[in-house]
């Protein structure tokens, strides 16, 4: 696969592998495109390195995974990230299109983060060291829900 034009994989910070940027970002300016397979939740995939995406078929239907398979899965967590990712479902084509968008202005040699928000039953021990770390990759909004022996873990203001 092609290097993602303007980034990096070097080994991280925060944790494995991660993706840096080479020249400096705007923020709202488009930082990269991501390319992976959809899944639906009742199909056998390996959700590593997945994104939990609306599904295109209506939002009361059960989220669909969309399996990153380029570099853009070395981008890692941080509770207080410099990006965010869109999506969207084209229909026709039956493709899903996923990008990253600055939310802040990002160095030249700036680590790429968004937060992975995972479900409280998914929440595993958060490296990102930002200021306002939750101390679990968890969705904010969950943070009353996580698991008993991972409570002890939460830094973050609200920690029911």
């Amino acid at each position: 696969m092609p290097p993602l034009h303007g980034l990096r994989v070097v080994i991280s910070k925060i944790h494995g592998y991660g993706v840096i940027a080479l020249r400096p970002f705007r923020q709202g300016e488009i930082i990269t495109y991501g390319d992976g397979v959809m899944y639906r939740e009742d199909e056998e995939f390996d959700d590593s390195y997945a994104l939990i995406l609306h599904n295109p078929d209506g939002d009361e239907l059960p989220p669909v995974y969309y399996d990153l398979a380029d570099q853009t899965r070395w981008i890692n967590h941080s509770c207080v990230p410099n990006s965010v990712i869109d999506s969207e479902w084209d229909a026709a084509a039956k493709i899903m299109t996923t990008w990253w968008v600055a939310t802040r202005d990002i160095a030249l040699g700036e680590e790429l983060t968004y937060d992975y928000a995972f479900s409280a039953h998914l929440a595993e021990p958060c490296n990102c060291g930002a200021d306002g770390c939750r101390g679990l990759i968890v969705d904010e909004d969950e943070l009353a829900e996580v698991p008993e022996h991972l409570r002890h873990l939460i830094r973050h203001r609200g920690a029911a």
